[in-house]
């Protein structure tokens, strides 16, 4: 055992680190990435598989359900917008934040209720979850586009990537719990477990988010916030429809993350169906992919400044697409071992791009607009969950039921189909530039085009 003396410079260390004040806010914005993180592990890991396998629900219905945060989407360029211009008692952003994290934890304990009330009456449960799931959808939508600018504008230009390396370690590491707190919670599989799981997981994940919010962002004068003109939602449309990077990388994120993350409705299902994998043993699938996210993520923060950010996203974006291809081969194998290597594959690549991207998405805006791109790359965020996990569930059941009637063909086209969209993408990254869509973002100034084509 080290001498209690030999500590206290890591302790003074450490406490130095945490007396800074960007650290602490750093801390603070992960702490409510966490908590929105966390109340989507069990929705869209556990929760997908019981009402599959278990209560025989079909795909396309949990796709649909599980999709509906995203169909709200195209709210958080309003309140992107809204909140660059009309501070709520001083503050632009927590109140949205708080909105959201409430929404999304009532949404996470009332869900396992609204899944056993579809297995009991469809068309009840359906009605009642698509207020359960909207619920989540609209606190996703409040809280992401909200925490995102906030971290934009307290972190500055070269301080974004270390943001961002911090909330997604700490989001990445929460994920990994979660889901070994669940398997945990349900080793022994009955709906009182599963609903006494999802209970804790929202409170846990209430209780974070709070201490992340308190005295995370400067108070502001009341008013509209200084720079921040009363352009029309149409004005913002047209003027990110001027640039044509922008759309490039709308279509890029849209296409990469309908694939990378529209896997998360089918993962656990697809171990259960292929390999007779227990709830349990599927509910840590999530852990995984979560710890081999958690080493990327780790190597790209260290990688920054070195290698530009396009060639670690597409590093990420083929490492990737390498994981999707050992799955496709683990089907037709029958082989677990080959399962696992290719979800460790998706996850180290799932690391890399998220990082790698996230950094060029914060330089993908401008100072004077901050809400509205970080609305509309969250829009494009948003869509893409819904493409992949439609997509995903309708094919998945098209394909068992009319045309193969063999479980697993389902899985396979589905996840072959989302190879392809990642490719795409891999081919749209290299016409991104970050310098082209500065200068057409500035130079003439942003909102005189529009001002023009009205």
């Amino acid at each position: 055992m080290r001498p209690i003396k030999s500590l206290l410079p890591t302790v003074g260390f450490t406490g130095a680190l945490f007396r800074d004040p960007m650290t602490r806010k750093r801390v603070q914005l992960g702490l409510i990435h966490v908590a929105v993180a966390m109340t989507l592990v069990p929705i869209n890991s556990t929760l997908n598989r019981v009402m599959i396998k278990e209560l025989g629900i079909s795909a396309t219905v949990v796709a649909i359900l599980a999709s509906l945060p995203y169909v709200f989407s195209p709210i958080q360029i309003a309140i992107g917008t809204i909140s660059d211009r009309y501070p709520f008692f001083g503050f632009r952003r927590s109140p949205y934040i708080l909105i959201g994290l409430l929404l999304c934890v009532a949404g996470v304990i009332i869900s396992p209720r609204v899944a056993f009330l579809m297995g009991e009456n469809t068309w009840l449960g359906v009605g009642v979850g698509v207020l359960a799931f909207g619920a989540w959808g609209m606190g996703y939508n409040f809280s992401s586009v909200s925490y995102l600018s906030l971290a934009t504008e307290l972190s500055g230009q070269d301080g974004r990537g270390k943001t961002i390396a911090i909330m997604w370690f700490m989001m990445i590491v929460s994920i990994i719990f979660t889901a070994l707190g669940i398997s945990r919670m349900v080793e022994t599989y009955t709906p009182e477990t599963l609903m006494r799981s999802f209970l804790v997981v929202g409170l846990v994940a209430l209780v974070l988010g709070l201490v992340g919010l308190i005295g995370l962002e400067p108070r502001s004068a009341a008013g509209t916030s200084a720079g921040a003109e009363a352009y029309t939602l149409k004005q913002m449309a047209e003027a990110v429809l001027f640039n044509r990077q922008v759309w490039l990388f709308f279509v890029y994120l849209l296409l990469l993350l309908a694939a990378i993350l529209g896997q998360d409705i089918l993962l656990e299902p697809y171990g259960a169906e292929a390999f007779g994998l227990q709830v349990k043993e599927t509910s840590r699938i999530t852990s995984i992919w979560g710890t081999f996210v958690l080493m990327a993520i780790i190597l790209a923060a260290g990688l920054e400044g070195r290698i530009s950010k396009r060639s670690v996203a597409q590093a990420g974006n083929f490492s990737a697409l390498a994981g999707f291809l050992v799955i496709l081969l683990s089907g037709f194998s029958a082989s677990q071992a080959v399962f696992y290597t290719g979800v460790i594959a998706l996850g180290f690549g799932t690391g890399l791009s998220t990082v790698a991207n996230l950094s060029l998405m914060f330089d993908l805006t401008t100072a004077e607009n901050i809400g509205i791109f970080i609305g509309v790359w969250g829009f494009s965020n948003a869509m893409s969950r819904l493409v992949g996990s439609v997509l995903a569930g309708v094919v998945r059941d098209l394909v068992n039921t009319r045309w193969m009637g063999y479980p697993l063909y389902g899985y396979l086209v589905a996840f072959g189909i989302e190879a392809g969209m990642l490719f795409i993408a891999i081919l749209l990254l290299r016409r991104i530039d970050v310098g082209a869509f500065k200068k057409q973002a500035l130079e003439p100034a942003f909102m005189e085009k529009v001002a023009m084509a009205d």
